[in-house]
């Protein structure tokens, strides 16, 4: 598929994700971590006019001079921009500019991309294709919290539960103790947090080909977990005292019955589809009530062949760290991922809410211990 073709592929699965929305649902933001549909939209068509258009085509003209101010995210080297928290107090622009300035820039990048110089800029359109991808997961998720925490929990779309997946093994895998390789060893797209093949020493392990259920983790509130501290990091502890944490995030007890908020709208839980929305205090604390452990995220690489991922984030045992002899690359790329190496765990994997063609054994996703409101999962190890 030629980068063209590619572009208008990615850009265009945004902008059909965003059809569900009713024109009140794109400038609201609920809590400080999850941004507005209209901030996505913007940010992501901002990457690609800051960083490609403006240093590839001579005399371009910028769509709008507020709008790096307004979209840019935490690229300190871009200039100034607006606190987080205040992405949501933005009723203007309105969305109908933001759809503009997208048509804009798609438009000069397409120009772009069918020209002479376009060999110089392929690695710089796939990463800022790949980064479209990553907010994609965002929309998703951040929708999700904004309908999720609406008190007549609507409805998105009736065929995007997105939560209802089940197991299809319940094997346990056995991996040998010794030295493995891990990093990302192709020729193709990768982050650089994964650069950087090394060897590690892993003794024998068996890790599960399953994730943790709705069902089972159901038990483990019965069985009064939320208040059992011997089984909580003394930090998740806090956290579970501090906000009245009694079950994942949209889960609702009503009538005596479980129910969840899922984007088809509030449903009875399924206790046999996979857990989602738990943090890694909580996925810690089931592996310790259950009598096992989490992965670490080398453990997760050296069995990823073997093992069924790919519906929930999966959290590991890792912090977040640099790969030896990671290097960042000059100027506001190398903001990308290497200054948020500090109090963050690993995920693996990949979930349903995922972009078709992002993901790989060696991607190293990352989130702070407390957060929850992506699809996150548990799959234990021991």
């Amino acid at each position: 598929m030629k980068i063209s073709e590619k572009y208008n592929q990615v850009r265009q699965a945004t902008i059909d994700f965003c059809s569900h929305l009713e024109i009140e649902d794109y400038s609201i933001q609920v809590v400080q971590f999850a941004s507005p549909a209209k901030w996505h939209l913007a940010h992501t068509t901002w990457f690609f006019e800051t960083f490609i258009l403006k240093n590839y085509v001579k005399e371009y003209t910028e769509y709008n001079s507020n709008f790096n101010f307004l979209f840019n995210s935490y690229y300190n080297n871009a200039g100034d921009r607006i606190l987080q928290a205040n992405r949501g107090n933005m009723s203007r622009p309105s969305i109908d500019k933001i759809f503009e300035y997208r048509a804009y820039v798609d438009a000069n990048m397409q120009e772009l991309l069918n020209g002479d110089s376009v060999k110089k800029i392929i690695d710089l359109v796939t990463l800022g294709l790949n980064h479209e991808q990553q907010h994609q997961e965002l929309l998703i998720t951040d929708v999700k919290y904004m309908l999720g925490h609406n008190p007549i929990f609507p409805e998105f779309n009736s065929g995007f539960n997105l939560v209802k997946d089940n197991n299809s093994s319940n094997e346990i895998v056995k991996i040998k103790g010794g030295t493995y390789k891990i990093g990302y060893q192709g020729k193709d797209f990768c982050y650089d947090n994964e650069l950087g093949v090394h060897q590690v020493y892993a003794a024998d392990f068996e890790i599960n080909n399953h994730l943790v259920t709705n069902g089972e983790y159901i038990d483990f509130i019965e069985s009064e977990a939320y208040t059992d501290f011997n089984l909580w990091l003394d930090e998740g502890w806090s956290w579970v005292k501090a906000n009245n944490i009694n079950s994942p995030m949209y889960w609702h007890k009503i009538k005596g019955k479980w129910h969840y908020y899922t984007l088809s709208g509030l449903l009875k839980v399924d206790e046999n589809a996979i857990l989602s929305h738990i943090n890694y205090f909580e996925a810690n604390a089931y592996a310790e009530w259950k009598g096992m452990r989490l992965p670490t995220e080398f453990e997760w690489e050296i069995a990823a062949q073997k093992l069924d991922w790919g519906k929930r984030w999966e959290w590991t045992n890792s912090a977040y760290l640099p790969y030896p002899n990671f290097t960042k690359e000059n100027g506001a790329l190398g903001e990308y991922n290497g200054k948020f190496m500090s109090s963050k765990m690993v995920l693996r994997g990949a979930s349903v809410a995922t972009s078709k063609n992002h993901s790989r054994p060696t991607y190293r996703n990352f989130f702070n211990p407390v957060e929850r409101w992506q699809y996150t999962g548990i799959r234990l190890a021991k």
